[in-house]
């Protein structure tokens, strides 16, 4: 008879888990997850199928895992950063796939809190006969899967504010211009940022004073470019802007007023920009995005998007990359959102990496 030693399924727990988390960001509107299938021979453990939920979603980490395993499958374990899924929608019932292929274990890390699988997907492998296991690495798997549990309890997709701040607590040069706050390492940094997240979001000023790209923009990583959106209510975004070059490529999402200027939506549309009803504020805006299938948002829309989500509590994590570099008095201050980042208590350090002569920190809401 096999023992299944709790520090060995921790350790396969944590390899499934970052199976999963290499494809943040291109999952949506699913989450990241991984899976791995293991036979326990007399050797020892043996890894005999990996998978992880492939870009749109599909197909999922357990088919994937499984297709690999083949018949080996058959009174193996497998280990899955989330519960696997029961309902039919896009693809069938991942529980269905590893009852068929003789799953006789699962070590599950914690339950998908969305209502058509939640308990579920355990329940139906408990029914089958298979030894279900719950729980461990479950901390590990919910930081990897917080946009998911955030889109389908709240409504809304998790949100990262990303400020990089100059040593006297500018964030642009006079007037909004553009300045190089930071160096190439943490613009790296930042680009991965990018990368790990659904959608990148800013403000019309931003857009209009910086005209970015939003691109990664990492060698051998452009693919992972998230989806770019913009709050214009009013259709101001020129459609000679830089993002609408790529829009075919790499979506551009603008959130808009539906009596805006008929032309200028035409205009736009033409351009491949996609354009969403927002008639409200920013937690409309927010509500929106999740229902179009975005779990994870990074803003690094300026001053007066960050205040908009500090003053509607909506900043679930922050990341801080302190320049060695001063702008002057009359630059634009960072505004409210950071002091109440760093200094209230509603937000808790969690990482501090230097960066050459720069600082990344790292902060996520307490509440």
């Amino acid at each position: 008879m096999v023992e299944y030693s709790s520090d060995l399924d921790a350790r396969l727990m944590a390899a499934a888990i970052r199976l999963g988390a290499r494809e943040l960001g291109r999952t949506w509107p699913n989450p990241a997850v991984g899976a791995l299938i293991v036979r326990h021979e007399a050797a020892g453990p043996v890894i005999i199928g990996r998978g992880w939920t492939r870009k749109g979603g599909r197909p999922h980490a357990e088919t994937e895992a499984l297709a690999q395993a083949g018949d080996r499958a058959r009174g193996a374990t497998c280990y899955v950063s989330l519960e696997p899924c029961s309902h039919h929608g896009r693809t069938s019932p991942c529980s269905d796939a590893l009852i068929a292929a003789g799953v006789t274990r699962v070590v599950s890390a914690v339950e998908d809190p969305d209502a058509r699988v939640s308990g579920h997907g355990h329940a139906a492998l408990r029914d089958a006969g298979i030894d279900v296991v719950v729980g461990i690495g479950a901390d590990e798997a919910r930081a990897v899967h917080v946009g998911h549990f955030t889109r389908v309890r709240e409504g809304r997709p998790w949100v990262t504010l990303k400020l990089a701040v100059s040593r006297d607590g500018m964030i642009a040069g006079p007037g909004g211009v553009p300045v190089a706050i930071t160096g190439p390492r943490a613009r790296a940094s930042a680009h991965m940022l990018r990368a790990t997240n659904d959608a990148i979001l800013i403000g019309i000023r931003t857009a209009l004073a910086d005209d970015p790209a939003l691109t990664c923009r990492l060698p051998g990583m452009q693919d992972r470019s998230p989806v770019r959106i913009v709050l214009d209510t009013d259709l101001r975004l020129p459609v000679t802007a830089k993002m609408l070059d790529e829009a075919g490529g790499t979506p551009v999402w603008l959130m808009s007023r539906e009596t805006a200027d008929p032309a200028r939506r035409a205009g736009l549309e033409r351009r491949g920009a996609v354009l969403l009803p927002s008639d409200g504020g920013i937690g409309a805006a927010l509500d929106v995005l999740a229902e179009h299938g975005i779990t994870r948002v990074l803003v690094e829309g300026g001053a007066t998007v960050a205040t908009s989500l500090a003053d509607a509590g909506m900043i679930d994590e922050a990341v801080i990359y302190d320049g060695a570099v001063d702008i002057g008095a009359n630059g634009v201050p960072a505004g409210p959102a950071l002091a109440a980042i760093r200094a209230n208590g509603a937000y808790r350090p969690v990482d501090r990496v230097s960066l050459g002569d720069d600082v990344m920190s790292t902060y996520i809401r307490t509440g």
